[in-house]
């Protein structure tokens, strides 16, 4: 059974709205009082006075008749079933997504250079940008309008920061790194460090591929916790615009990823692939095989699946092996391996069948 993520207080103190000022925001219809006032964030089963929720999916319809909410945004559909205050809209996921963002927290960081910053001369800080202590900036480095650098953030040489990046604690860029508007990189994050490109010399041991090029990541991009970006060999290593990339992936030198895709944790994307548009790589997903891997717009690759070549048709790919009981598992494991002596044995016998056919005739 489907279970509710708990509720928390996600109101913000001092962020208050209407239920009218929020329709306006979402381009809702409301039905009952337009004037409540709304203060947070809930869940269905777990919403206090204030709150507001959503209906999203069947699993939660369960608790919509009993929530405690102030109001639920919801379909038409829907609507009948709840007797108090709603948003009324298409779309109740995503106007809940915007709805919540109103109501976060937003650490607080003053504009100005904290005086325990390091930076160097010739880097170019915006006045209206926010530096903690403990940030270092690099050499040549520029710091766009309202960017906000977190405590201990290391930006190395001539990189550049567009209007209004946030660099949470710790994140590390190394030199030749360009981030473009509005993105986020969360704590952790390593982006820029070389490629794994070494080749074996005359007495087999491996020489390093000097990696110089570095890394290119667009407007409105988010980049999980301990994720690492490699720079490019010769070539940027690019992120385009609205990509949404979680914790713990693994994304190596010269790859490319299109636009407005999501990678999600503890993916694995081996050098030079080149990801389209719109795709969404589940959890723990691995791209590596024979030559670059392309794939192209629209794909969605299921959690633990393997790609070993190149996709060129959108759809929804999945690889691996569904969970089973262990005892059943090993059966059938043990079953796999002998895989190709039974379609040896198979074709065998409709040849011979084939031939009884023949000879009948």
């Amino acid at each position: 059974m489907d279970a509710e993520p708990a509720a928390v207080d996600c109101g913000v103190q001092g962020k208050v709205f209407t239920l009218s000022e929020l329709a306006t925001r979402v381009n809702a219809r409301v039905v009952g009082d337009a004037e409540i006032l709304i203060s947070g964030l809930g869940s269905l089963a777990t919403a206090q006075p204030g709150q507001i929720s959503h209906l999203s999916g069947s699993a939660y319809r369960r608790h919509l008749a009993s929530s405690r909410a102030s109001a639920v945004i919801l379909t038409e559909e829907d609507a009948a079933d709840w007797a108090g205050p709603a948003l009324i809209v298409s779309n109740p996921y995503l106007a809940f997504a915007r709805i919540s963002q109103l109501f976060a927290r937003q650490p607080a960081l003053p504009p100005g250079v904290d005086p325990g910053a390091q930076i160097e001369p010739d880097a170019v800080v915006d006045e209206s940008a926010s530096v903690s202590a403990g940030v270092s900036v690099g050499s040549g480095s520029r710091i766009g309008p309202r960017v906000r650098l977190f405590g201990n953030v290391v930006i190395g040489a001539n990189c550049t920061l567009a209007e209004d990046v946030v660099l949470m604690p710790n994140v590390v860029l190394y030199a030749d790194v360009r981030i473009g508007p509005r993105t986020l990189v969360h704590s952790g994050a390593v982006i820029g460090a070389d490629g794994f490109g070494f080749t074996p010399n005359e007495q087999m041991h491996l020489e390093t591929i000097a990696q110089v090029g570095g890394v290119t990541i667009g407007a409105d991009v988010s980049v999980g916790a301990c994720t690492s970006i490699d720079r490019g060999a010769i070539d940027d290593t690019v992120i385009e615009d609205g990509v949404k990339i979680d914790n713990q992936v693994q994304i190596g030198h010269n790859c490319y990823i299109g636009a407005h895709s999501v990678v999600c944790g503890c993916v694995g994307i081996v050098g030079s692939t080149r990801i389209g548009r719109h795709c969404v790589l589940a959890g723990g997903v691995g791209i590596g095989g024979d030559g670059p891997i392309v794939i192209c717009d629209r794909v969605v690759v299921s959690g633990m699946t393997h790609v070993s070549s190149s996709i060129s048709e959108p759809g929804i790919y999945s690889g691996g092996v569904i969970h089973n009981d262990s005892h059943s598992w090993k059966k059938n494991a043990l079953r796999f391996q002998k895989l190709d002596e039974l379609t040896r044995r198979v074709k065998a016998l409709e040849k011979r069948l084939g031939e009884d056919d023949l000879g009948k005739r």
